[in-house]
């Protein structure tokens, strides 16, 4: 159902309907050509006669959509009671009337054309969230105590969610006064031992890579939230792209190592934030999550009881954090097999250690000694190796492979459109399958190679002009994908045309 309050909406998204898609539209403003099921609705006289303001208008279009696919006018004006009980009673009742307005109009004209798609069910309940309130709710429920960012679409809800949940949940949220501020303070709270994160997108990012070497160096545990959008500079700031992925995985100088996590929906948003506060603690490192426009600010379901046993099943581990340390010579940086060394909380009777920016020695003094810098890069890299033994997880496959002459590739928010291309193709009768990755970096290339070894037709998917995620796929695991869609133009892609363009 295409909802048009102008004509460039119809112009615009006119190629993604079908004959049985429903057009709901003004005639007094343009007329609608094709075959398509038409819904005139006077909006502009219903308001004249109403004495309506032009924002209802967005009221008379709700009411309408609601009346064709057989919604319950009640329930919506219960939504629309909740939704604006701060305000005084008479805005309450002014949405009510117009909402009712549009509604009666559609079923009282076009009653034969009403479908109950919405039949009322008795289904477990359910939340709605956005990729950025599976953000904020799993970082909760990973007891993350402090949280700053500096607002920058499309991650800057995180920060007005948890800052409104701050009394309830006792996180400390910082509104800091820029970027290099906000990953500075976390880097200090995380060393004082409390879990940590940060929310940006990628210009605020790009201030913050000095400080993201130095949590490198020192070995201090923090999660960031990278939401992307189209770039470079302010680029397109409420539109949506996968171009950051390469920047994350090669932000900051020097080499060392970090883990790079990409969520597909809410589901797995939840499941990934909890684990990359884990990862950060038992890895001593940064942990970045990867979100976009279009996944954090997309609304979804999620089963409240799922929500609820995640909870009760979640363990907090912090890994080799400790009170007291195991040996009566504290050494921070002591080179392990794992590359892991305790952390001790500051301030514990007996002991100290320095934790700056320069290389060091296994006590924390700083060195510039070869000897000492060889065994220190390599002690830390030795942490990228235990990674990918223990914690590693490969790609989640949808569909058949067997049967499978199509495999689609891709990662992150792409994962909705690309099932649902999926279902077209079966219709067509092709037979297709999907990896989908969400450990990005990195890649574990003995699990990794054989999905790719198959004989099919392999196609990447990704929301970037120069195929990000198989550059990555080639350098990590030596994996070519020539056979790419990809789409840069700012917006998320439609599962129409991932399966048109597979025979382009």
């Amino acid at each position: 159902c295409l909802v048009c309050l102008n004509e460039d909406t119809f112009r615009r998204h006119r190629q993604r309907l079908t004959p049985s898609s429903y057009v709901i539209y003004d005639e007094a403003d343009f007329a609608v050509q094709g075959e398509f099921i038409k819904i005139a609705v006077p909006f502009k006289k219903i308001l004249s006669e109403s004495k309506g303001s032009p924002v209802m208008m967005n009221m008379l279009a709700l009411g309408a959509s609601l009346a064709v696919i057989g919604a319950d006018l009640d329930i919506v004006n219960d939504i629309i009671q909740e939704q604006f009980a701060d305000k005084d009673q008479t805005i309450v009742d002014l949405n009510q009337k117009f909402a009712g307005l549009g509604f009666n109009y559609v079923k009282t004209n076009y009653q034969t054309l009403v479908k109950t798609l919405l039949p009322k069910k008795n289904e477990e309940k359910k939340m709605v969230l956005t990729g950025n309130d599976a953000f904020s709710l799993a970082s909760v429920v990973a007891d993350c105590r402090l949280f700053a960012a500096y607002p920058m679409t499309p991650a800057s809800s995180v920060l007005t969610t948890l800052a409104a949940w701050q009394e309830k949940t006792g996180m400390i949220v910082r509104h800091s006064e820029d970027e290099i501020a906000v990953i500075n303070t976390a880097l200090g709270s995380s060393f004082a031992g409390v879990r940590s994160a940060i929310a940006t997108s990628g210009g605020g990012f790009a201030l913050m890579v000095e400080a993201l070497s130095f949590a490198g160096v020192a070995e201090i545990p923090l999660v960031v939230f990278l939401a992307q959008r189209p770039g470079p500079a302010t680029g397109m700031p409420t539109w949506t792209e996968q171009g950051d992925l390469l920047f994350a995985v090669n932000a900051g100088h020097g080499e060392f190592p970090k883990i790079v996590l990409a969520p597909g929906d809410v589901a797995e948003m939840i499941e990934l934030t909890a684990k990359a506060f884990d990862l950060a603690d038992v890895y001593q490192l940064p942990v970045i999550i990867l979100s976009d426009m279009y996944l954090s600010e997309s609304h979804q379901t999620y089963p409240i009881k799922g929500f609820n046993d995640f909870t009760a099943s979640y363990r907090v581990n912090r890994g080799k954090l400790v009170n007291q340390p195991s040996e009566s010579k504290y050494l921070r940086y002591k080179v392990t097999d794992d590359g892991i060394s305790e952390r001790l909380v500051p301030g514990t009777s007996g002991y100290f250690y320095q934790a700056n920016s320069y290389e060091h020695l296994e006590d924390g003094h700083s060195t510039e000694d070869a000897a000492e810098r060889v065994k220190q890069v390599e002690k830390r890299e030795r942490k990228r190796i235990t990674y990918l033994k223990q914690d590693f997880q490969p790609a989640k496959i949808y569909g058949d492979m067997a049967a499978a002459t199509v495999v689609f590739v891709s990662w992150g928010s792409t994962k909705g459109p690309i099932i649902e291309a999926q279902k077209i193709l079966d219709r067509k009768r092709v037979k297709s399958a999907f990896i989908h990755f969400t450990h990005l970096y990195p890649l574990e290339k003995d699990k990794i190679r054989p999905l790719f070894s198959q004989g099919k037709r392999y196609v990447l998917v990704e929301n970037n002009y120069s195929g990000q995620f198989g550059k990555l796929l080639r350098a990590e695991a030596g994996i070519e994908l020539n056979d790419q869609i990809l789409k840069y133009n700012g917006r998320n892609f439609y599962p129409e045309e991932i399966s048109e363009k597979l025979f382009k």
